[in-house]
């Protein structure tokens, strides 16, 4: 049961993950939460990379 129990905990921690980047994509740039959810999910949870990226683009109108 211990195994179970930390895989469950594993997946838990990367959604989290992905979410805290997704808000932080959001309230720094201008991108929506969608189009920060879009891009962490092409491109991964590297911050760096994904302001960099992010830069580049311009908020949905």
């Amino acid at each position: 049961m211990g195994k179970d129990v930390e895989r469950k905990t594993d997946w838990l921690e990367e959604d989290g993950a992905v979410d805290a980047e997704i808000r932080y994509l959001a309230e720094h740039t201008d991108l929506s939460p969608n189009q920060a959810r879009e891009l962490v999910r092409e491109h991964g949870t590297d911050r760096g990379k994904l302001m960099e990226i992010a830069r580049t683009l311009k908020a949905e109108g």
